[in-house]
């Protein structure tokens, strides 16, 4: 159930196509904003609904541009 939940960092990185350093930074970013909101996190793992929710890749024409709302 954890795995259909939740996103590794290798799962980020390969979503972003960046590194694995890269991606964690990420997951960081992303469950420290979690859990300001008072969700209990899993280190190295962000909730997969929330990764989808707040960040978006836009074909730009010219590349990929990452978004965070």
């Amino acid at each position: 159930m954890i795995d259909k939940n939740f996103m590794r960092v290798e799962d980020v990185a390969r979503e972003l196509d960046v590194s694995k350093s890269y991606a964690y930074k990420i997951v960081q970013k992303l469950n420290k904003e979690l859990k300001a909101k008072g969700f209990i996190t899993i280190s190295g793992r962000v909730n997969k609904q929330y990764f989808l929710l707040i960040i978006s890749i836009v074909d730009t024409g010219t590349g990929w541009l990452l978004r965070h709302d």
